[in-house]
């Protein structure tokens, strides 16, 4: 079996920590170097339930996309939620490992999990000097309608389902899409010519100027929901590294919903 320096040497090679974005955390929060490796949980969130997930699950090692500590800390103190996600990790021997931006620009990448998902076919990168979001085109048109519902269906459910801004009946027959928050990258999607964008966490203000802007179509799906593709990828990866290696992980991907939003009502109040 391999020492966690090795699991997490090639996870660096799969997704390089120099390619992070220079205000990211990643790279291993916690564990021993040298302690054995057997099983391995990927997960987008390390909060608590995934810790807890861990434990249950007998997992050495947990490997995220979003990090434990962003902006940094003076305390793991247990009072507090992240140093209680601390605590239980070392408590139980369990690893934490994080690929965040690395594993945005990587290629493969989080956006080509994302593209994967749908059925998407990748013609090449959003943003050509990071790596950043990738450009895809569908094997036959649909409408903006039938693009969001092929969206709501391949992705994992959540309380805020997909919103779509734009002409319903409008033909898509090229696509931008980016795993996580691509309000950002609005510059580069029209520079792409592309009939609808694919991505989480617009805000009001982008999206209106957008649609005023050109007839783009934007399709906006839950910040996690977007992201949990990678997941399963990055599994197939770490499972393709062991059989290669004859260390014989046994790799799990969580299916827990750490969403963080947990309901949804449809407004109705007159105008």
């Amino acid at each position: 079996m391999p020492r966690l320096s090795e699991v997490t040497a090639a996870l660096d090679a799969l997704w390089p920590p120099e390619r992070a974005e220079e205000w990211d955390a990643v790279g291993t929060v916690c564990g021993e170097p040298d302690a054995d490796i057997t099983r391995v949980l990927f997960a987008v969130d390390p909060v608590q339930e995934i810790a807890d997930e861990a434990v249950a699950l007998g997992a050495d090692l947990i490997v995220t996309h979003h990090p434990l500590y962003l902006r940094g800390t003076t305390t793991v103190a247990a009072s507090h939620f992240k140093g209680r996600v601390v605590h239980s990790l070392i408590k139980h021997d369990i690893a934490l490992h994080v690929a965040h931006t690395n594993a945005d620009t990587a290629d493969p990448g989080v956006s080509d999990a994302l593209a994967g998902a749908l059925d998407l076919r990748v013609v090449g990168p959003l943003v050509p000097e990071t790596g950043l979001g990738r450009i895809c085109e569908l094997d036959h048109p649909e409408t903006l309608r039938e693009f969001a519902a092929r969206a709501a269906k391949r992705l994992p459910a959540t309380a805020q389902g997909v919103r779509v801004a734009g002409d319903l009946d409008a033909t898509v027959r090229r696509v931008a899409v980016s795993g996580g928050s691509g309000d950002s990258l609005f510059d580069a999607v029209r520079a792409a010519g592309v009939d609808a964008f694919l991505t989480s966490d617009l805000r009001h203000h982008p999206v209106s100027e957008a649609t005023q802007h050109s007839p783009l179509g934007l399709v906006d799906a839950a910040h996690w929901a977007t992201e949990w593709p990678w997941c399963e990828q990055a599994a197939s990866q770490l499972d393709e590294i062991s059989d290669r290696h004859g260390w014989g992980l046994r790799v799990h991907v969580s299916k827990t919903v750490t969403d963080p939003w947990s309901s949804h009502h449809t407004s109705g109040a007159p105008n």
